[in-house]
């Protein structure tokens, strides 16, 4: 599973717990109403300390997981890979920061973009208590793709693409892969999500950029419109407030995303990528694939492959597959 760092479980919690649990409740619930109507990023949701509240103890943890999941693939993806420099575009409370970090040791310059005052508020309180991302720079202002481009070693933008007017996101999709080195697009793991995901990674590689993951190719994506979707799933436990506000009877969710992570310059990337999770009979392992040089494939390992066997036994859905064979 994957908790958010204690120090922001704790300063979350503590967050939450300065307001009514009702109020909270209400706040969830009206936010909920608001997003599935479909609110345009253009005008902000979050208008009131507990509206903030309420969005982080909801949202927080699963953003976490999901960003958290994808950024550790694409390390794994870019071992030298060591950013000195951050953007978190359209950031809420800074969460994609907070994966950053932990991923990255050596990120030392991080930065939020964030358009909603009682959100960046927030956040800042929660980065105080990391003695690491107290000295986080935020900015105050919407997404403009006339504006100046976002210039990091690493530029993220989760959960934000759904929010904004189809007609801007792909001049949004080309502004933060200007300036960037490395570029992560996370979304819902929906088949509106993966979509977008989709359009955006069309359009990067038209402008020459270099899938890194999920995708272990540069190709047209194999996966059937309206029969699939390529997505992944990040399990977290229900912790503190979080669990609270979430009023379920699970100690756990799964958080389910898509994404896309591109380079400015030519980077490896997986030999192959589990699409589902892997079907563990007596004996055998059967695996989902979007495979480097086949597109899809359904492969099943057996005891007789010995090595690959054991290796196929401990692999997960969205993790790298590459058989000793290979």
């Amino acid at each position: 599973m994957t908790a958010l760092p204690e120090e922001l479980q704790s300063a979350l919690d503590t967050a939450l717990r300065g307001f009514p649990q009702p109020e909270l409740a209400r706040a969830v619930t009206r936010l909920i109403t608001r997003y599935r109507q479909g609110v345009a990023a253009t005008e902000p949701i979050l208008v009131s300390p507990v509206d903030a509240a309420a969005y982080a103890g909801y949202r927080m943890p699963g953003t976490y997981a999901a960003v958290r999941a994808a950024l550790a693939e694409v390390a794994r993806q870019l071992p030298e890979f060591a950013p000195r420099s951050l953007v978190d575009v359209g950031g809420g409370t800074g969460t994609a920061a907070w994966a950053a970090a932990e991923t990255w040791p050596s990120l030392t310059e991080l930065s939020v973009l964030e358009q909603a005052p009682e959100v960046v508020a927030l956040g800042r309180k929660l980065m105080a208590a990391s003695a690491r991302l107290r000295g986080t720079s935020w900015r105050r202002g919407r997404i403009d793709p006339a504006a100046e481009a976002p210039a990091a070693d690493v530029v993220t933008l989760s959960y934000v693409l759904g929010e904004l007017p189809e007609p801007v996101r792909a001049a949004t999709v080309r502004w933060l892969a200007a300036s960037a080195r490395l570029l992560v697009l996370i979304e819902p793991g929906t088949p509106a999500g993966y979509e977008r995901v989709l359009r955006a990674r069309d359009e990067l590689i038209g402008l020459g950029r270099s899938v890194v993951a999920p995708c272990p190719h540069q190709r047209d994506c194999p996966i059937t419109p309206g029969r699939d979707w390529c997505h992944f799933s990040a399990r977290l436990p229900r912790l503190g407030a979080h669990r609270v506000i979430k009023e379920g009877t699970l100690n756990f969710e799964d958080e389910k995303f898509s994404y896309v992570a591109v380079a400015n310059e030519p980077a490896g990337r997986a030999a192959n990528r589990v699409l589902r999770h892997p079907v563990k009979r007596k004996g055998l392992v059967a695996l989902r694939l979007c495979t480097g040089a086949d597109g899809l494939a359904e492969v099943t390992v057996s005891k007789r492959h010995g090595a690959d066997y054991r290796a196929a036994r401990e692999v997960g859905w969205g993790e790298e597959w590459s058989p000793a064979a290979d």
